[in-house]
């Protein structure tokens, strides 16, 4: 069965416009936008497990609007994960880190690092947002406007290992790269 010139295009361009609508390996973690309007599922904490006190003349009064005994505290969890001390969320820094710190802070701080870095990384992202096209389909383009500023692993790891610094290995250079 022969195929006509016109159908064969036809058939071109469908294969060709399906094979655009892939994603390309690019991860989907880096599309920063939600495509629906749900609730957002990493919000969503469960209680703890109810237990009965020992002794329940011992308990705390009720705040309204305070925090629970069966209420989660993910920032003290991962303060205890990551081998901290959880006592220490009220901001105060513990007398066995105060050297640490005062090491850290030695050339100065700045209070405001955080929003500094959101608004110039803002500012970044607006003057590399993509062309028109991409913009338009919605094409990743994280890694494109941050390439300038990303560290060839590879490079450095040769680098340091030809300067006779014991390095670790490193992961193997992607195909793509």
């Amino acid at each position: 069965m022969a195929v006509s010139g016109g159908l064969r295009v036809a058939m071109v361009a469908l294969v060709t416009a399906l094979a655009g609508c892939s994603s390309g390996g690019t991860p989907e973690l880096m599309n920063l936008r939600s495509a629906t309007a749900g609730p957002d599922e990493f919000g969503i904490l469960p209680p703890k497990a109810l237990e009965m006190p020992t002794d329940l003349a011992t308990l705390p009064q009720p705040t309204p609007g305070g925090a629970n005994l069966t209420d989660q505290n993910p920032r003290a969890d991962a303060i205890l994960a990551l081998g901290g001390k959880p006592r220490t969320l009220d901001g105060a820094v513990p007398a066995s880190d105060q050297a640490l710190i005062a090491y850290a802070a030695r050339y100065g701080v700045l209070a405001a690092v955080r929003d500094i870095l959101a608004s110039e990384d803002l500012d970044w992202r607006q003057r590399n947002k993509g062309r028109p096209l991409e913009r338009l389909f919605n094409v990743n383009v994280y890694f494109d406007a941050y390439r300038s500023m990303a560290l060839d692993q590879q490079s450095e790891l040769e680098k340091w290992r030809q300067a006779g610094v014991g390095t670790p290995s490193a992961p193997p250079r992607l195909g793509g790269e």
